[in-house]
């Protein structure tokens, strides 16, 4: 039951009208709040509770309070696990030949006839929130690999070929809704759908390391990769060209947006999933594991009335992560904040926020030459890609504004002659820059198997690091364990190093120094590189040998 079936349902009892109803839809698209929410916003109804009575009355059925129903096992035995999933079902009473269930989805009448001939029995109906159902389906039944077999056996004929109906079968469906509940809830930021020439993979991208999950069968490839461009609204036809959506699905009691993408191959399309899970993300500066004196500096930059901040790193570096952090320390009612983003990735209340638009010629470029005219006090650009960017955010900061943006360099120092090489004048790049972050994302070690171990020679001078500076110094790895998935690591953190643009730096940059030369001019100033801070992580065991050689 999806939000505009249930606002056609309240405009047919007169609760809402058109006008209204749009009203709401519209919200809930710009929000990312569930309904329930939504309409206790607009004092349509008081709770979320409130809402499913409604439902039930228009329905002539009765509710039933999931957090207090106590299921029999031998009432849960009448439904397999798999036809659980597949209808979003769950039962709570069984008399004689009547079986008496809730649904995730109280109006799908499709579903109670499946039901009715899969298990040769009446089937009544009682209603109750959707979230209260799907977790006790999820308590009951399990949500492990066992599961999404059972869903695609249910296949009882093979698919007909017909793209449309294919992806809209009920198995098909249900499978794909699993495979994104499951990669929201590992807290997955990828989820990508591979064909190859005899098999199809699924893999997920967890804490920066691709797992691969039980592959289901190559014959069902294009009717799952159909199924996702028809939830992203692409073109199911097209199969020859790239494609982007956007698909946006609840997942228990949050809003997750997906950023689809298409790509064709010679054994058919390669779609990927960009998860961007506001609640999996901390947009806090406490939280991101910022050394004292970079979380000091980024205050106190934050707080200056104009200049320019850049962080710099590799795509997932968890470069915006940092700015947004950074932005929500100065989001007071007294500042105007104005962001450039490709796409938006989190909504921030206060902040205002624009997409770019290729279709229409919406560029960086073009929306921060307006940001100029909204009378801003902090600009965020989403990445400076081009000379004309470039010199407008100079221009930005040159008068009177704080903007920040990111670069694709592999250090701080690479970030000023890569804005050189774009063409902007050296002295520019002086006058304008306050500071460079760079930084990458390192896997943690899982705290529930860390032990303690002592790494060979060769290792140590990989890390460039001589036994006589070690001392008393420890190295710790995971073992593997349930809580990891037996792969020793758990969670992310960063690691730092920040450029402070100081008078010896600027003049560096006027005379075109080489990047190598800054660097090391910022070292005896006092910098501390990403190999060092990755050694400031490793000795205190948040971080494995392995996990910095990789990435610094």
């Amino acid at each position: 039951m999806d939000n505009s079936q249930i606002i056609e349902l309240l405009k047919g009892r007169g609760i809402v009208d058109d006008a209204l109803g749009q009203e709401i839809l519209t919200s809930i698209d710009v929000t990312g709040k569930p309904l329930s929410e939504t309409l206790v916003d607009f004092e349509v109804t008081t709770s979320m509770e409130d809402l499913w009575q409604i439902i039930a009355s228009d329905l002539g059925l009765q509710t039933i309070d999931m957090t207090q129903h106590m299921p029999l096992v031998e009432v849960i035995q009448q439904i397999p696990a798999g036809l659980a999933r597949l209808h979003g079902a769950f039962p709570v009473k069984s008399e004689g030949n009547v079986l008496t269930v809730v649904l995730e989805d109280p109006l799908n009448a499709q579903a109670i006839e499946d039901l009715k001939f899969s298990l040769g029995r009446d089937i009544r109906l009682m209603v109750a929130p959707a979230r209260y159902v799907r977790n006790r389906i999820d308590e009951y039944y399990g949500n492990d690999s066992s599961v999404f077999n059972e869903v695609l056996q249910l296949l009882d004929s093979p698919l007909d070929g017909d793209l449309e109906g294919d992806a809209n079968s009920a198995p098909v469906i249900k499978y794909v809704d699993l495979v994104l509940d499951q990669a929201v809830m590992e807290k997955a930021s990828d989820i990508h759908f591979e064909p190859f020439d005899s098999d199809f993979k699924i893999r997920y991208r967890v804490d920066g390391a691709l797992v691969e999950m039980a592959p289901p069968p190559p014959s069902l490839a294009n009717a799952i990769i159909s199924r996702i461009k028809v939830m992203s609204d692409m073109n199911i036809a097209e199969r020859r060209v790239p494609q982007d959506g956007r698909i946006v699905k609840n997942v228990g009691e949050k809003q997750v947006d997906m950023r689809v993408s298409s790509l064709p191959t010679q054994y058919g399309e390669s779609v990927v999933c960009r998860v961007l899970d506001r609640s999996s993300v901390s947009l806090d500066l406490v939280d991101l594991g910022l050394p004292q004196d970079v979380d000091n500096y980024i205050k106190k930059t934050m707080i200056k009335p104009n200049g320019i901040f850049l962080v710099t790193g590799p795509t997932g570096a968890g470069k915006t992560t940092t700015l947004y952090a950074a932005l929500r320390n100065i989001n007071t009612i007294d500042t105007k904040i104005l962001t450039a983003e490709d796409p938006v990735e989190y909504d921030i209340d206060g902040i205002i926020q624009v997409p770019t638009n290729e279709a229409i010629e919406l560029d960086f470029a073009r929306i921060l030459r307006a940001f100029l005219r909204q009378d801003p006090d902090k600009i965020l650009v989403g990445e400076i890609r081009d000379i004309e960017t470039a010199q407008i955010a100079i221009q930005a900061s040159l008068t009177g504004h704080l903007v920040l943006s990111t670069l694709h360099t592999n250090d701080s120092a690479g970030s000023v002659t890569r804005l050189i090489d774009m063409g902007v004048e050296p002295f520019l790049v002086a006058a304008s820059l306050e500071g460079v972050l760079a930084q990458r994302l390192v896997r943690k070690i899982c705290n529930n198997c860390k032990a303690q171990y002592d790494p060979s020679q060769m290792v140590l001078e990989q890390l460039g690091v001589s036994p006589h500076e070690l001392g008393d110094k420890k190295f710790h790895t995971g073992e593997g364990c349930d809580q990891c998935g037996q792969d020793g690591y758990r969670g992310r953190q960063g690691l730092f190093e920040l450029l402070d643009i100081k008078d010896p730096i600027k003049d560096l940059i006027i005379e075109r120094s080489p990047s190598v030369v800054m660097n090391q001019k910022a070292i005896e100033l006092g910098m501390t590189t990403l190999r060092e801070d990755g050694l400031r992580n490793i000795y205190s065991g948040v971080t494995t040998i392995e996990e910095v050689l990789k990435y610094t």
